[in-house]
């Protein structure tokens, strides 16, 4: 945590201190992002743009909507959010749309957003906070610097620590089995498409308790259908996002295939992309979610 408190311009204080002093923030002082930028960050934010649905979501769970003046196309959670005007999509994204908006602060996500963007905005005066979540870890400590330039440390704080009581609680939970069943993560129709190591989707697997089919160098690697049929899955997952039709059909298709142990046992699940692609809380929410389908028999009796 001192590592973090002297990257966003604080002194380490001692921990009951830092209870106290975390939500504040030297006026002038600039801060450190996670590309080691240096950002004239405002004292206090009050019109901040969103550049990503998983920003928006971590703002809303620190419980600073009310600082958000424009978000994403994609930026539908929590409900309220689809209200926000819009400047485009993440990979797209509408630089006059967000200089009407008159920001005082944008923050934005290395993975996606142009970096051409992030430099327009740059000279045009306005403060670009980058955030580059790549795991879980990173994902806490980027809530946990968001909550500080918006002066919600103590929410972070919270937030965070929930996190890592439920994660740990899955983690414990999982060093019961003794067997770990072999998934396959199906994130594209045509071509079918899996998560590598390098992805959050591999780091989810791993630590509710399964194997990941498609671990490798390549983070979204492409399969055939007979290269899947050879792997043998015993889960398979598929994610669905606005052509949820397109992937119930996808669940039909693989059921043609009865050798497939997944199929034979019924363990073919469709589950919502953005717990496991959006670098938000909600990825925790994701990890219970397998757990509970990889590993039926951990499941808590019921009160």
């Amino acid at each position: 945590m001192h590592i973090l408190l002297r990257k966003l311009g604080l002194f380490w204080l001692p921990p009951l201190a830092l209870c106290i002093c975390l939500p504040t923030r030297a006026a002038a002082d600039p801060v450190v992002d996670q590309l080691e930028r240096r950002v004239m960050v405002p004292d206090d934010p009050g019109r901040v743009i969103s550049l990503a649905p998983s920003i928006t979501e971590i703002v809303y769970a620190l419980e600073q909507e009310h600082r958000l003046k424009g978000v994403t196309r994609y930026s539908d959670y929590p409900g309220e959010a689809k209200q926000l005007p819009r400047i485009g999509s993440y990979v797209r994204l509408d630089i006059e749309r967000i200089v009407a908006l008159n920001p005082d602060l944008c923050i934005a996500i290395k993975d996606g957003n142009p970096k051409e963007v992030i430099d327009r905005l740059d000279a045009l005066r306005i403060p670009v906070y980058v955030v580059n979540p790549h795991n879980l870890d990173t994902i806490l400590e980027t809530i946990m610097e968001i909550g500080v330039i918006l002066n919600a440390g103590s929410r972070a704080k919270t937030l965070t620590n929930g996190m890592r009581t439920r994660i740990q609680r899955v983690k414990s939970r999982i060093a019961q089995v003794n067997y770990r069943p072999r998934v396959f993560f199906q994130i594209g129709i045509s071509p079918i498409v899996s998560a590598g190591t390098e992805t959050f989707i591999h780091e989810l697997i791993e630590i509710a308790g399964g194997k990941n089919l498609a671990e490798g160098r390549i983070a979204y690697p492409r399969f055939s259908r007979e290269q899947v049929l050879a792997l043998e899955p015993e889960v398979f997952i598929i994610t669905s996002m606005a052509r949820q039709a397109g992937f119930e059909q996808v669940k039909t298709e693989w059921r043609r295939w009865p050798n497939i142990p997944a199929v034979r046992d019924d363990r073919i699940f469709l589950v919502d992309s953005n717990l496991f692609d959006r670098p938000s809380p909600r990825l925790v929410a994701g990890l219970e979610l397998l757990t509970r389908l990889f590993h039926p028999e951990l499941q808590e009796p019921s009160q």
